[in-house]
């Protein structure tokens, strides 16, 4: 099993469906040295799917008191490939190492 981390829509159970056919299990955590930004949404299908005219997305601030809140969720590998957008590693405020999506400057 993989971790996930998610600070935006995949903690809405109409996109964990739409994404992994299941609702999945998760716990609440914080991912620390990372900032917020919006990124304003096109496609027509993530745009009706999720309701939202833009998504978030985090980039790295190398400040420990920047702090995202998000759930770690886990799902299989196999699922861990299927799912879209640039992942990293890193290690969540509670210790746990897990995947989260962020953007690239």
């Amino acid at each position: 099993m993989e971790n996930l981390f998610s600070y935006g829509t995949l903690q809405q159970e109409n996109i964990q469906l739409e994404s992994f056919d299941r609702v999945l299990d998760g716990t609440l955590d914080v991912l620390q040295g990372y900032q917020p930004e919006e990124l304003e949404i096109t496609d027509e299908f993530v745009l009706k799917t999720s309701q939202k005219k833009s998504h978030p997305i985090i980039f790295s601030s190398n400040s420990l008191q920047d702090e995202i809140n998000g759930t770690v969720f886990k799902i299989t590998s196999s699922e861990l490939l299927h799912a879209d957008y640039k992942r990293a590693e890193v290690t969540l405020k509670s210790g746990i190492r897990c995947w989260a999506y962020i953007g690239k400057r």
